[in-house]
């Protein structure tokens, strides 16, 4: 079975980045906050799950190979 999570940036400030992210490209439904200075990620509904470990994991990692936060994307395993 795949699981494909989607994500886009809703805004951005010095300190934190925060994105839309849920299973359903036309539905966003959960927003998740990273911390710049940690590259840690805060999910708002408190609800730590594989979609949101999988979002957090992917703009992570783009956030490595890039060097900036990315705008939106998508990771399927």
């Amino acid at each position: 079975m795949a699981a494909i999570v989607y994500f886009r940036k809703i805004s951005e400030t010095d300190e934190l980045v925060e994105y839309a992210f849920g299973v359903d490209p036309e539905d966003f439904g959960r927003r998740l906050t990273m911390d710049k200075a940690s590259c840690t990620s805060t999910v708002q509904d408190a609800q730590v799950d594989h979609t949101f470990l999988k979002a957090s994991r992917k703009l992570n990692a783009l956030h490595t190979e890039r060097g900036t936060w990315p705008e939106r994307g998508m990771s399927a395993s």
